[in-house]
């Protein structure tokens, strides 16, 4: 029989030393001493590590891994792994050492991740040696890649063959690549959409499934690992070059659409700018410039594939034209985007980003997060017309109508109904 009580369970133990589950801690429970973490110090030791298991030790709420932390639980559910394995951090250091920026020690500037979870091994080793349980969120390296659009230009000779970052005529490309999970400081994710702290506390715990009940119960920790998906930076020529402002850079942010990136679906023009922001960061590159990809998981603007379909046959049922192009979102999901690219800029900061010479995006969300947070954009470059998939007419259409930067022509609301998407023939041809 279950004994319950307000905050523990006595449950039958699964390969543990203990029959008795915390459902959640206080402040003023027995034993909870928080390891001391103090966001926005200059060095990693005065900040102290973020520390996501340990029942009376950690200072962060939430589990390492982001979206993959539930196949972790699902691993240790199965015995496939031990409930106290530690990794063996020997030769994962980073392959380059990105040097500290003032926004590292800025806790108003980066707020979605931990400015030193790339030097967990080495800035925290003795207390790794102790025992606490210390997980990287950054990782570093290096590759080699090889997508179709850019092998295509360097045999068109659009992209020369220098032997350094485009190595052969296959068009194989040298990169660097840094994955990040997100790590948010509560505090200024709230600050960041204007909002209170515990507001921002109770959405979170109601609109997880109450999944984290520590974000109400444990107002001391101020540290929350969201299970969600992180970001890849691609870095094309040396990475030092990204922060030397006498350097030209050419940056694509990008949004995951795994239809569009991965299988190449033509409803959008997420492939197409993908590789033209390849190209065009390769290219600077190879111009003594710096060149810069950052990809985010916010597959179908952070609404899901699932949404995302739902959205699909909803357009192409009701007769996809671009002047009903968000209003089938929004009847879908509420909402046309929960991006909400504030958080966005974070990376760029952590980088040493001082200005961006050319924007390879037309998004006016992502241009207006980068400003505001004090990096100017002095170019803005559209996705070629030549580029544009037949069927992604009404989505380029609409976004332009809306107030997406372009230097070619913005359609009237009127002619938007016009722009019409490529039905179904010969699968389902019934308009609704």
């Amino acid at each position: 029989m279950l004994t319950l009580s307000p905050v523990e369970v006595s449950v039958k133990p699964y390969n543990s030393n203990s029959n008795k589950l915390a459902l959640t801690t206080y402040p003023t429970s027995g034993g909870i001493n928080p390891i001391p973490l103090k966001w926005g110090a200059s060095n990693a030791q005065e900040r102290g590590p973020v520390v996501a298991s340990g029942l009376n030790t950690h200072n962060a709420i939430g589990a390492h891994g982001g979206s993959y932390s539930v196949y972790t639980a699902l691993a240790i559910a199965g015995g496939a792994l031990p409930t106290d394995f530690r990794p063996d951090f020997t030769n994962t250091q980073p392959t380059f050492d990105f040097k500290p920026q003032p926004a590292w020690a800025d806790e108003k500037k980066i707020v979605s991740m931990d400015p030193f979870g790339h030097i967990v091994s080495t800035a925290y080793k003795t207390q790794l040696a102790a025992g606490v349980d210390i997980r990287p969120t950054i990782a570093v390296t290096r590759a080699t890649m090889r997508m179709a659009e850019v092998a295509e230009a360097v045999r068109a000779g659009k992209l020369p063959v220098d032997g350094d970052i485009v190595i052969d005529a296959a068009g194989d490309v040298r990169v660097s690549k840094v994955a990040v999970e997100p790590v948010w400081y509560l505090p200024g994710v709230a600050e960041r959409f204007n909002i209170d702290e515990a507001h921002l506390r109770r959405a979170l715990f109601e609109h997880t499934g109450r999944s984290y009940p520590e974000l109400i119960t444990r107002p001391d920790i101020k540290v929350f690992l969201p299970p969600i998906g992180g970001l890849t930076v691609y870095i094309f020529g040396p990475p030092e070059r990204i922060s030397d402002p006498a350097c030209t850079l050419a940056l694509r942010v990008h949004d995951e659409c795994n239809g569009s990136d991965v299988f190449q679906s033509d409803i959008c023009t997420c492939r197409p700018y993908l590789a033209f922001g390849l190209q065009e960061a390769i290219r600077e590159a190879q111009s003594g410039g710096s060149g810069l990809c950052i990809y985010f998981r916010k597959e179908g603007r952070a609404l899901g594939e699932v949404v995302k379909y739902l959205v699909y046959n909803a357009r192409k049922r009701g007769g996809d034209t671009a002047d009903k192009y968000f209003q089938r979102t929004e009847n879908v999901a509420g909402v046309r985007d929960m991006r909400f690219q504030a958080l966005m800029p974070d990376i760029l900061h952590w980088l040493g980003i001082t200005k961006i010479d050319r924007m390879l995006s037309m998004s006016n969300m992502k241009h207006d997060a980068i400003v505001q947070s004090g990096i100017p954009i002095i170019e803005r470059i559209p996705i070629p017309d030549d580029m544009i998939p037949q069927d992604s007419r009404v989505e380029i259409d609409a976004k332009i109508n809306s107030g997406y930067f372009t230097t070619g022509t913005v359609r009237t609301t009127e002619e938007l109904a016009n722009v019409k998407g490529r039905g179904w023939a010969q699968w389902e041809d019934t308009v609704h």
